[in-house]
């Protein structure tokens, strides 16, 4: 059976979704309301869930000479001294390899898995789900029906809200800081040290580039900084570790707010949020990506399983990936209240259970999904 499938979106998680439905034997449109000239500046972190899951999307290898390996996290006090690490490689075993790589990078390898067959500033205006249908219109005023939208457009989803599928992002509190550094120290391990409701982490990323995400935790109706390189300069002026060589070759830093997405139903009809559309966390955990590769791999299955009855086929999407991504949400606010601990409590307790502790939050990501 031909199906008529709108993928919107053309991060991450659209060229995902794009794929697994090309892998399952269908060919969906694409688009994106972005220029295709936009290219994401960052770098990215995917733990082993996430590579096995490009491993299922036949992926693996484009995705193998890109970036560096990651072995090994170690976590410090904002001195510089080790609280406790976690093997990443005993870790996810026999899962996938944790990798940074560039986040364009990565949306290359995907954007070339579809065909590049992207249709860019391309915007939605407006969907209607008419007998079963997803009828389109689309910012240039053309109108097309569809049998299964994949809404991958955001947190801030514009088909959410159409779909009636609900409401707002809600902030989570955080500030988050990302850079890419060349000319820094040299590094081999994902590296994190945690100050007062806030965290400076470091990794390669390959290259001789270093890739540095950092985040603070704020009042509610703070604003960004103006300047927000000087504000991470004063936020860890005075860490310890890595940070004062890899602040001082510091230059452009992006500034993005996190926002969770909590929904009582990811379908309507013809219609299926995926990735952050869906089911958005804070980023503390390196799962925004992983889930959304997931998803795709999972929509593949579902669809070519009963390509006859689309709803059917969302449903069952959702019944295996709901509870999975339920966990990851749940673990990332645990992540981060203990990160919000003051670091007198914080740190010892650390020390003593740390590894323990962090390293069973990723435990149920090790299971196929």
């Amino acid at each position: 059976m031909t199906l008529r499938i709108l993928v919107v979106g053309a991060g991450i998680s659209g060229l995902a979704a794009a794929r697994g439905l090309r892998v399952a034997g269908f060919r969906p449109d694409v688009v994106e309301e972005l220029p295709a000239s936009t290219v994401p500046g960052a770098g990215i972190f995917l733990p082993g869930n996430a590579s096995r899951a490009m491993r299922q999307l036949g992926l693996d290898a484009p995705l193998r000479p890109l970036g560096d390996l990651i072995f090994r996290q170690v976590f410090q006090d904002s001195a510089g001294d080790e609280l406790f690490e976690v093997d990443l490689a005993a870790l996810w075993a026999g899962v996938g390899e944790s990798r940074a790589l560039s986040r364009a990078d990565l949306q290359q390898v995907l954007l070339t898995s579809v065909g590049g067959e992207v249709r860019y500033e391309t915007a939605v205006r407006d969907l209607e789900i008419v007998d079963g249908a997803a009828k389109v219109e689309f910012g240039n005023g053309a109108i097309a029906e569809y049998d299964l939208v994949v809404a991958a457009d955001g947190r801030r989803s514009m088909i959410r809200a159409k779909a009636g599928l609900g409401g707002a992002a809600v902030p989570t509190g955080q500030i988050v800081y990302r850079s890419v550094v060349s000319g820094g120290p040299s590094l081999s391990d994902w590296t994190c040290l945690l100050g007062e409701q806030s965290q400076f982490v470091v990794m390669p990323m390959g290259g001789r580039r270093l890739y540095v995400h950092a985040d603070e935790t704020v009042a509610e109706g703070t604003p960004n900084p103006e300047d927000p390189r000087a504000r991470v300069r004063e936020l860890f002026g005075d860490f310890g570790g890595p940070a004062p060589a890899v602040l001082a070759a510091l230059e452009k830093v992006q500034v993005a707010r996190t926002d969770e997405v909590v929904l009582d139903g990811w379908t309507r009809g013809p219609v299926l949020l995926v990735g952050d559309a869906a089911h958005a966390t804070a980023p503390t955990l390196a799962q925004g990506a992983a889930m959304a590769l997931e998803d795709a791999v999972v929509l593949g299955e579902v669809l070519k399983a009963t390509p006859h009855d689309v709803p059917a086929a969302l449903r069952a999407f959702e019944q295996r990936r709901r509870d999975r991504c339920a966990q990851v949400r749940e673990h990332t606010r645990e992540r981060d209240q203990t990160r919000d601990v003051p670091p007198a409590e914080r740190d010892p307790m650390l020390r003593r259970r740390g590894q323990r502790i962090f390293a069973d939050q990723y435990r149920g990501l090790v299971e196929p999904f």
